[in-house]
């Protein structure tokens, strides 16, 4: 057999290699095939050369198996063989594959490190790549650029300026400090890792500076909410990119610039052919959004149906946001069910939850939460959330037993939002509950929970309950935590209290809201506290600047009104900045009732009824007013106008909660299955607090009738039915706690001293403004309410 001569293995080797290559660069892999098949009848797989050649284009063509296959036929490989077949599994994410192979590398050089810090970059294993690296100087290999700029973007991604700056010595020493993609690597990884300092050193350092350069600095300062700086980068910038015009439209989106980022956009679509990506028409939409510009929203919707461009995902979410922020909720909702999206996030679902919520409607919102998958923590505390704002506190908490159940576990948001629910409805049982499971999770001591939580406590009558978690709060108390607390004091009749609370938050430097306020003058109001009130009501403005609202008036009204100060409180709602509110006409309406003025009372009512023509309080105030000062023609009058005009007068409600079921008294009630127990429970008690020298009040009986008449009416009043039914219900000692829609009246608050007496039992009544705590025949309001 004749051998062939060197020269003929040259000519072909060469020959094929030329081919190999060029069947790369046009990826046409029938004819690599081909070749590899003349190879094989021209005996030329024994090159190292052109197997190498032969693998790189299976490998880079995506016939990965077929070029692992050509390599562990190899009896010689390269260092190249390897990185060849290194590469190739980096690059289609296979990263245990490629970690197996670059393990057993005989001589790993710059190229094999850097593959595999490249794959882990990619791949978004940025602690992997950073420790790669670390391995790869440690294993005296110089990096290339490639291998830095990978490295610096692992560093930024995971906030490591340590190595960040270690590898910032590599650029200095291999003389790469004045490569645009390094410098730049080396610009983002110090601006995410914080070092804002050095970021703009280098930045001004730089020679020669491309885009990504300048939108690296719009970025930093965007981040750091100095959008001035950012716009004065942006206008030196020679040349913009997408990336350019997306860093203003977000980054004033996100600071609450919402006007400029839509003016950045109309300037994008005007001014560049730069066509928007998904990142320019989400942030658009979230500023549509947060403006509520409908009309400019669905011009961008229209352009989005135009272009047919993808509306999947953030800008999917970005629409549906936009239409249920923006007052077209249905819309939103029929895009969801037009295009299915199953990506649906909390921001959008949020979103139209608010939505139905403001129209009242939670039905569809319900059916939107039940289609998620998996609904996150934020979802299901929005849930919660809306069902308390729209006052279905029972669906709220049927919601929050699912999640316990079946769901995430709930966070301080979610269980502040359930403390809320549970102030709503008064149900202390359901409201410690609430705690033990917030002190479970560890968050019965983060601010936003232990403020629902004194709330909840101080609204389901249990003040102490609310005191020992403002003490419990001692380290994390913010301005909220005070003023929950000063609230809870005024609330409960204990004026002088909250006032000291206050003096203590001052002296502690805390700063007070106008909430606070609030407190503070409804504590005097309760305490008749008039001076201290005038000296607080002044220091609002002149030391915390503060402007007085509505409620902040209202509060004086009240306060002069409750001290017998008519004139001046009436004075002081014709002074008042602002229109007067029915709150304000109502305090000083209500104080003419106690103090029988008469003319005043005509003043107040007539003012409140421009106000709110079909105000029931208004008509039944005045002519309690009228009958009180035994005006009783004149009262009639005003019953007569009240029909005439078709207004009713509220029912005066009671109601107690017994074993987690709530039991609703009205006057003279028949209707309760325990009535006759009930009513001769009360008789037996009328019975007995007459003898130990109570006197009804039968003036408070705001009608013409017998004597007789009016005892039974005041015998069998809602509260005093609503706490008959309690000490039959409860055992003895048990706290009764009683709940009223209106004012308590002076026959029942008198009463209810006498019966705490008589039944050794602490009851606490809470009427329209505040709570009254009987206990051994006296009431923390002191009489005063």
């Amino acid at each position: 057999m004749d051998i062939p001569n060197p020269s003929y293995f040259s000519c072909h080797t060469d020959s094929c290699a030329h081919l190999l290559q060029t069947s790369l660069k046009s990826r046409d892999l029938i004819k690599g095939k081909s070749i590899h098949a003349q190879m094989v009848k021209l005996g030329l797989t024994f090159s190292v050369y052109l197997m190498n050649n032969l693998m790189n284009l299976y490998a880079k063509t995506g016939f990965l198996l077929d070029a692992h296959d050509l390599f562990n036929e190899m009896p010689v490989k390269t260092t190249f063989s390897w990185n060849t077949i290194l590469s190739g599994y980096a690059k289609q994410g296979k990263l245990e594959k490629a970690h197996q192979v670059f393990d057993l590398i005989p001589v790993r050089d710059s190229v094999s490190w850097t593959t595999i810090i490249v794959g882990y970059n990619q791949m978004g294993r940025f602690e992997d790549a950073i420790r790669a690296f670390v391995d790869m100087v440690n294993d005296k290999v110089l990096p290339t650029q490639f291998t830095l700029t990978n490295a610096l973007a692992s560093c930024a991604a995971t906030g490591s300026r340590g190595v960040g700056t270690k590898t910032h010595s590599f650029v200095v020493k291999l003389g790469l400090h004045a490569c645009v993609p390094v410098t730049n690597s080396l610009l983002n990884m110090y601006a995410k890792t914080g070092d804002l300092e050095m970021a703009k050193v280098i930045f001004d350092r730089m020679k020669l500076r491309n885009t990504s350069s300048w939108n690296a600095m719009i970025s930093l300062h965007m981040n750091c909410g100095r959008v001035d700086l950012a716009l004065a980068q942006f206008e030196l910038m020679s040349e913009r990119d997408i990336v350019s015009w997306n860093s203003m439209i977000a980054g004033c989106n996100q600071h609450g610039f919402d006007n400029e980022a839509l003016q950045f956009f109309s300037s994008m679509l005007k001014d560049t052919s730069l066509k928007p990506d998904r990142f320019s028409l989400a942030s658009a939409l979230s500023t549509c959004a947060n403006l509520e510009r409908l009309n400019f929203g669905k011009q961008i919707h229209g352009y989005i149906v135009r272009t047919m461009f993808d509306a999947s995902g953030a800008v999917g979410n970005a629409l549906i946001s936009m239409y249920a922020k923006s007052g077209g909720v249905e819309t939103a909702r029929r895009i969801i069910e037009q295009s299915g999206i199953s990506d649906l996030d909390v921001i959008a679902f949020t979103a139209l939850l608010d939505g139905y919520v403001k129209l009242g409607d939670m039905t569809p919102a319900r059916q939107i939460f039940n289609s998620l998958k998996d609904p996150d923590v934020v979802a299901w505390t929005a849930m919660i959330v809306g069902y308390v704002q729209n006052g279905l506190n029972n669906d709220a908490v049927e919601v929050f037993k699912t999640m316990v159940r079946e769901g995430p576990r709930p966070n301080s948001f979610t269980l502040a939002a359930m403390l809320s629910a549970s102030s709503s409805v008064t149900s202390l049982n359901h409201g410690k509950q609430i705690h033990a499971s917030a002190i479970r999770s560890g968050e019965a001591l983060s601010p936003s929970v232990g403020n629902a939580l004194t709330t909840m406590y101080a609204k389901a009558g249990s003040i102490n309950g609310a005191r020992k978690v403002f003490n419990l709060l001692r380290q994390n108390r913010d301005t909220v935590s005070w003023t929950s607390m000063i609230m809870a004091l005024a609330q409960h009749g204990l004026g002088e209290e909250a006032i000291e609370l206050f003096e203590q938050m001052l002296a502690l430097g805390i700063k007070p809201d106008h909430i606070t306020y609030v407190g503070v003058l409804s504590a005097c109001t309760h305490g008749g506290l008039v001076e201290q009130g005038r000296s607080y009501f002044d220091l609002m403005k002149t030391v915390h600047k503060i402007d007085p609202t509505l409620s902040h008036y209202a509060c004086m009204v009240d306060l002069f009104g409750r001290a017998g100060l008519l004139q001046e409180a009436y004075k002081f709602v014709e002074n008042m900045p602002m229109e007067p509110d029915v709150i304000a006409w109502g305090s000083l309406l209500s104080s003419c009732k106690v103090y029988k003025n008469v003319d005043l009372a005509k003043v107040a009512a007539e003012r409140l009824l421009l106000i709110e023509p079909n105000n029931s309080g208004a008509y039944s105030a005045l002519a309690n007013v009228y009958s009180a000062c035994g005006k009783w023609d004149d009262a009639a009058k005003i019953r007569k106008s009240m029909r005439a005009r078709g207004v009713k007068k509220e029912q005066g409600l009671s109601w107690i909660q017994i074993q987690n079921k709530t039991h609703v008294f009205g006057v003279e009630d028949g209707l309760h299955p325990l009535r006759d127990k009930i009513y001769r429970m009360m008789d037996k008690i009328w019975k007995e607090i007459k003898k130990m020298g109570f006197a009804p009040d039968t003036e408070s009986v705001l009608h013409d009738l017998e004597v007789e008449v009016k005892d039974e009416i005041l015998r069998y009043h809602s509260e005093k039915l609503a706490i008959a039914f309690g000490i039959i219900s409860t055992p003895e000692n048990t706290t009764l706690r009683i709940m009223k829609n209106l004012r308590v009246c002076n026959d029942c608050h008198n009463a209810i001293k006498f019966i705490s007496k008589l039944v050794d039992r602490e009851i606490i009544v809470r009427d329209a403004t505040r709570f009254h705590h009987f206990k051994d025949g006296s009431c923390s309001c002191r009489d005063y309410w």
